[in-house]
């Protein structure tokens, strides 16, 4: 059976992101068409987990109260689309904290693949920084770029990187790519 699950970043890929933080629900603004496209993909048997460091917790920029408004709203914003987020993992720690959940490292992705008894492996993995990248390298995820976010710098960071890995312009493509058979099964 074809995999049916996808992790995302958050800030990025689904929402605008921002070098100051996304600090409360009036500052969470989703790039146009990332919604639908999620929608698309569960309306399609496609299951959406989420993924994404959090440090302006830990940095004091906001509270858990003020993540979990921001949250709440993309979960309203994608319930009028008929789409939902299967589960939202983060990590509130700061860089240096040294955690084994903060992208690059893995810690967010071992958690889905335990919480859902998934094999890693199978799963696309999308994301805008390389931190994203390589999370899913390092459990053996396919990675996937979109250009959204940070994903320009990205690409400029690490020439050679489109030949690694798919890059897409952004989430409607990538469900587009998933939805047109693009996907290993």
């Amino acid at each position: 059976m074809p995999n049916t699950f996808l992790i995302l970043d958050r800030d990025g890929v689904i929402n605008q992101d921002s070098d100051a933080y996304i600090k409360g629900p009036e500052e969470w603004i989703p790039i146009p068409g990332s919604l639908e496209a999620i929608a698309r993909l569960n309306r399609h048997g496609y299951r959406v987990a989420v993924a994404t460091n959090q440090s302006g917790l830990a940095r004091g920029l906001f509270d858990l109260d003020r993540l979990n408004a921001i949250h709440q709203k993309m979960a309203r914003a994608l319930e009028q689309l008929g789409g939902g987020i299967e589960a939202l993992f983060f990590c509130p720690h700061g860089p240096d904290e040294g955690c084994e959940c903060r992208k690059p490292k893995p810690g967010l992705l071992l958690e889905i693949e335990e919480r859902f008894g998934l094999d890693i492996r199978e799963i696309p993995v999308v994301g805008d920084s390389y931190r994203d990248l390589e999370a899913a390298w390092a459990v053996g995820a396919q990675p996937i770029l979109v250009r959204t976010g940070k994903g320009g710098r990205t690409l400029a960071a690490h020439p050679g990187l489109e030949q690694r890995i798919p890059v897409f312009k952004d989430l409607v493509a990538v469900a587009d790519w998933v939805l047109g058979g693009g996907l290993k099964g």
